[in-house]
């Protein structure tokens, strides 16, 4: 069920912070942000009459000069709800930096075998299934996704609504012989914690070597203001398990935000508060997304 009312007008969505903070935090070399989005330019690329909001432009240039700021060499851009399955914007913007970016597509099961193998040369490497926008793919569309994905190595991203949607879908993620990516842990919040379904359910996951979990836009879960400390037993528990299938992403430009927009530099500033260990930053900065999305190896790498 989409969080989005269906037939209801889209949302207008605030843009991000445009002036970023130069963090204090200094990226490794080839650290990689694994989850921003680009919109538009709507007057080049349409959004989707079915989205369930609708952004500011925020584009490739954009994206890079965020970067620049934030010492940020790679970046995985999730395609946009707000384009719905038209992945013609990501596509783009993956054409211009085919060496520093990666891409998640958004796309029902059922393509032809030409178009995946298009999106893949272009850089796409995953497809994500979502709860939470309308017009894009939902987890009806898991198994066969899995399936038509699968020799192309691409993974599984699951966006939810509800934390306890991770329960229900468990048993099909169990079942699949693809890796998947738990979008912003999962959803589960602060309040819910360590000892919820949802996050032992998490934690089981993990145990099959398949599960990959990102920490991205987590500002959504906690109950508590900038450094959202209450945050902290979770992502630990979640280190600790399996530092070696952590992702970190910005969330840039931070669509359909429900709370103050933050500002990107003060994100980057909670990475070593969230991995205190050089080695875990090195895992979730650099090598597990150098792995899971195929990036060139650090003395390859432009």
């Amino acid at each position: 069920m989409s969080a989005h009312t269906h037939g209801a007008p889209p949302k207008p969505c605030p843009g991000p912070d445009r002036h970023p903070k130069r963090p204090a935090f200094v990226m490794p070399r080839g650290a990689c942000d694994t989850h921003v989005h680009v919109f538009g330019p709507q007057a080049e690329f349409p959004f989707s009459e079915q989205r369930s909001y609708t952004p500011e432009d925020c584009t490739y240039d954009d994206l890079m000069q965020l970067h620049e700021t934030l010492g940020i060499d790679r970046a995985v851009i999730v395609h946009g709800g707000a384009h719905g399955t038209d992945n013609s914007a990501t596509l783009a913007a993956l054409d211009l930096n085919p060496r520093r970016l990666r891409g998640v597509a958004v796309i029902p099961s059922g393509l032809p075998q030409q178009a995946l193998e298009d999106m893949h040369l272009r850089g796409m490497r995953g497809c994500r299934m979502s709860t939470v926008v309308s017009g894009g793919a939902s987890f009806a569309h898991l198994a066969g996704l899995a399936d038509e994905t699968f020799d192309f190595g691409w993974h599984l991203v699951l966006h939810f609504n509800r934390a306890s949607e991770l329960v229900d879908v468990a048993p099909q993620l169990m079942q699949v012989s693809s890796p998947f990516v738990l979008d912003h842990l999962a959803r589960i919040s602060a309040a819910e914690g360590v000892d919820s379904e949802p996050f032992q359910t998490l934690l089981r996951l993990l145990d099959t070597d398949r599960c990959w979990v990102k920490l991205a836009s987590l500002y959504r879960l906690s109950a508590e203001p900038y450094p959202h400390r209450d945050m902290l037993p979770m992502i630990a528990r979640v280190v600790e398990a399996r530092p070696d299938r952590i992702l970190w992403g910005s969330n840039w430009p931070h669509p359909i935000c429900p709370v103050a927009m933050p500002n990107d530099g003060d994100l980057v500033d909670l990475i070593p508060h969230w991995l205190p260990d050089p080695k875990a930053q090195q895992l979730a900065l650099v090598d597990n997304p150098a792995s899971l999305y195929g990036f060139e190896s650090i003395g390859q790498a432009s």
